[in-house]
Parts: C-alpha cells; structure tokens; sequence
C-alpha cells in the first residue's frame, strides 16, 4: 500500500515530525511506499483546494494519514476536507490531538480512523491488515466507526526504542528543515516524562495508557531512550547526508533524567561530532557535575521549563513545585561553566493575576538566563489546566478555535485591564525585565515600559506592530553604550542577551 501523510503546520514555527519520520521508516519496513507533505509557509506556499487536489491525485494514495496538533485542528478539517474531494482513499488522523478526542475527530464525518497515543507497531499493524483485506476490527489504539457506532479499542504497550528502524529523514526534504531553521536540527533521545505538569499532556496520557493496560506508571515504562550507539548512528547520518548543520538540538521532555545515560552519551558525542548541541533539564535534577559532563562533551544551551515566576500559582496551578531559588541556582551553574542558559516562560495561566505576571518579570532579571522564550498559555482540551481554565470561565472558545498556535495571542479572559496587559508584556517582555535591571539600561526601559502601561487599548494597538523595529533601534543604541541588554532575536517570542547575540 502507499500511504500519504499530512502534516499541517501552518502559522506556526517549522517543526520536524519525529513521529511520522518513524512510522515512515517503519512501513517501508514492512514492504509499503510511503510520501510525505508538510504544509508549512516557511518551506513552501500554502496550496489552494485546486493546487491541494492536484498533489492528491498525483501521489495516488491508498491512505492518507493526518498528524495533527491542536492547533492545527481547523486547518486540518478544512484539508480533510479537501481530501475527500480529491480521492475516494480512506483517511486516518493521529497525533497528539487524535489521543484526546477520537470521537469528536470521528464525528465530523471527514476521518475513516483515529489512532491514539505512540503508534509504531498498531499502524504497521493496519497498513498490513488493510493491504490483505483483512479485519481491522481488534487493532490496538485504533478508533473508527463500525454499524454507525464509535469504537474506540485499547491502546497496546508503549513501543520500544531499541529496535526501531532508522528515521525516514530522506522523505522529508529534510535539507530545506535544516535550511529554515538555520542549521538547527533536532534529535529525540528518549521519549516520556516523570512529571505531572497541568498544563502538558503527559499526564493524561499516561492516565489512558495505565486505565486501558490496567498497570502502574511503573509498569508501563513510560521514559524510554534511545539506545547512544544508536543515536550517535543517526548523528553520523545526519552529518554525511546533510549540509549545514550547525547544531543539534534534543527535544527530549527531559534529557538530563538519567544521569547514567548522559554520561554514556557525553562520553561518545565529542567521537562522532564536533558540532555544540542543546538540551532540556529540570531545575531539581541538575547539578555542578552535571553541567561540567554537558559542557565537556560540547553543549552549548542549557533550557529550563520555569514557566511563571510566582512560586505559589506553580505550586497551585502548574503542579510545579520548585523553587525560586532552586531556579536561580541551576541557572547559575550553567552560566558558571560557560554555556548558555535558556528558560521557557508561560504567559496568562488561569487564575494568573498581575502580580503573578509581575513575578515571572522579576525571576527573569534575577536569575539572569542568556534568553528567554515566552509563549501565552493555551488550555490543551485533554489536560489539567484546560479543565481549570474550564472550571474558572477563562476561555473565549470562539477565539480559541481560530488561533492556530501559541505564540500570537492568548484565548483566555481575564477582563479587558488584565487582557491588555497581558498584550503589553507580552509584545515587550525584554524591556519589561530591563527595567528590573540597575543602571542606564534599567532607567531607560522603566521609561519604555512606564509609556507602554499608559496607553489605552487603542492607542497599544496603533503601536504594537512598531515594537519589533523600536526594541532593535534601542538595542543598537544599547550597544553603541557598551551595555549589557536584553533585545528580542532570532523569531518575535525570544529574548537574548547582548552578551550572547553580540559574540555567536
């Protein structure tokens, strides 16, 4: 059979598909013909239904499988649709998106099956059955619609990463991945998390895979890597294959869980390649010896999920329970031994209050990370935090359904005062935490930012589109004066310090 997968990726940063690159490499495993299409502005115009319709029938697709975001959802529904007029192929959905809401995806009428959760085996699995005519019925993970009636099956236990065939890299035009995000290319070391997050999907995805296994966290094997001789095989790939590529970046939810891994890994990284590379740590599990076996094997970033600088709406909210202190000190560390530290903030929580927001500020120009990358909350129907958003009538459900990622504007609503701010600190957060900062640099951007509070919703929205070219000429003037700042780089929602941006 040839499957075709979409991936919408529209009005958001460009992404890689880990999961389709394995499930790819797995059906071509099994004998099938596989295609890809990532519809994403930043690789290639987005298609009109006639231009959409043409590739369609051009792949002659068996099946066509949507991975799919949240986010994403509306565009995803109008390419479905799009799909049916196009070709009497059968459509799947998967994806994170798919975990939370079969039936829903079902119940537009546009989708044939819904596969849940990690799907390397059940979908190999499908593709087989469907390939000999055979059954689909029992399948694991699968969702679809039998005698009118939504059935949802079990999922099976979570796949194992040691056996897994090597990335179908080749199918995605991959040079151009690499070419769009600067040479920045990402790796997935292990999958799974140990924390409970609200506001992520860990949590409930291990509540559906622990109710439908009927087993413990602990049985389930939830955090699994990837064996180092295989990834540095992948590293090696990567770097014959691909030109340039500048750093490697490992998306893991945390890569600094098992210290005896990393170990093993920085032990056999500096072997392979000379290229820095990036990680996720956690604040609680992260020390000196840690960041000098990182810094050693050449890591150059450092990130932490602080995501509010308000002790007690983590603690209440968030289900993080650091601390403030413990934030500073990692950052510390990394800053110490010469890396770069990045942190990932979260605006507009439910229940966030202005102090709250004020809070995050202040833990920024405290703690002092080389950069900051802020995003507004968005309640993920599925987790904690979207029942919370639920539970206290934050969210403008008409608003939610058209933003189509997290980064331009909140769909919460705290009230036209809060709503506004939210914006401002928002549109402007490196002036915000310079003005937390002593000397000239703090005493012009209080004046900034003092402006900025003053206007009214009018008179933001007449600015805001000017704030991008304001925050570079103050950063020039910043630097012609020697002094250390932060300035927004690199994309609207990250900023950098001077100390970094001025000597990469």
């Amino acid at each position: 059979m040839k499957v075709l997968f979409i991936y919408p990726n529209s009005g958001a940063q460009v992404g890689f598909n880990y999961g389709v690159a394995q499930l790819a490499a797995n059906l071509r495993q099994a004998g099938h013909e596989v295609a890809f299409w990532q519809l994403c502005e930043d690789i290639a115009p987005l298609p009109d239904e006639p231009n959409f319709a043409h590739r369609i029938r051009q792949e002659k697709p068996d099946l066509v499988a949507f991975s799919v975001v949240t986010n994403q959802w509306a565009y995803t529904r109008q390419l479905a649709q799009w799909t049916r007029n196009a070709t009497h192929a059968p459509i799947a959905c998967g994806g994170i998106h798919a975990l939370f809401h079969p039936e829903a995806i079902l119940e537009t009428g546009l989708f044939d099956y819904v596969f849940r959760g990690e799907c390397e085996d059940a979908f190999v699995e499908f593709v087989n059955r469907l390939a000999k005519n055979e059954s689909i019925s029992d399948v694991r993970n699968l969702a679809f619609i039998h005698d009118g009636q939504i059935r949802v099956n079990p999922v099976r236990f979570l796949p194992e990463l040691t056996h897994q065939p090597p990335k179908a890299y080749d199918l995605m035009d991959f040079q151009s991945l690499i070419d769009a995000k600067n040479g920045w290319v990402g790796l997935m070391a292990s999958r799974g998390c140990p924390f409970s997050c609200t506001y992520c999907f860990n949590h409930q995805m291990t509540r559906i895979y622990r109710r439908d296994l009927a087993c413990s966290f602990g049985d389930l094997g939830y955090i699994r890597h990837v064996p180092v001789d295989t990834l540095m095989a992948e590293i090696r790939h990567l770097q014959t294959t691909y030109r340039r590529i500048t750093m490697f970046i490992f998306d893991d939810d945390l890569f600094t869980f098992d210290k005896d891994w990393v170990r093993e890994f920085c032990r056999c990284y500096p072997q392979v390649t000379d290229l820095p590379f990036v990680v996720n740590a956690h604040v609680g599990f992260f020390d000196e010896e840690l960041a000098v076996t990182l810094r050693q094997a050449g890591c150059r970033v450092v990130k932490f999920g602080v995501e509010s600088g308000s002790e007690d709406l983590r603690r209440r909210i968030l289900n993080r329970r650091m601390t403030n202190e413990q934030i500073i000190r990692a950052i510390d560390i990394v800053n110490r031994q010469g890396m770069h530290s990045s942190v990932f903030i979260i605006l507009g929580f439910p229940y966030e209050t202005p102090a709250n927001l004020y809070e995050t500020v202040d833990i920024l120009a405290a703690a002092r990370p080389g950069r900051f990358r802020w995003t507004y909350f968005f309640p993920y129907p599925g987790t904690r935090a979207h029942e919370l958003s639920v539970e206290g009538g934050f969210i403008d459900e008409a608003k939610m359904a058209q933003l189509v990622n997290f980064t331009d504007d909140s769909c919460l609503d705290f009230g036209p005062e809060q709503n506004l701010l939210l914006r401002k600190i928002g549109s402007a957060l490196p002036w915000f935490v310079n003005a937390r900062l002593p000397g000239p640099v703090g005493d012009t951007c209080r004046k900034l930012t003092d402006d900025l509070l003053a206007l009214n919703q009018a008179a933001f929205a007449a600015r805001a589109s000017r704030l991008r070219d304001e925050d570079r000429a103050q950063s020039q003037r910043f630097i012609e004066q020697g002094l250390t700042h932060y300035a927004v780089k690199y994309n609207r929602f990250m900023g950098v310090s001077s100390d970094y941006f001025l000597n990469e």
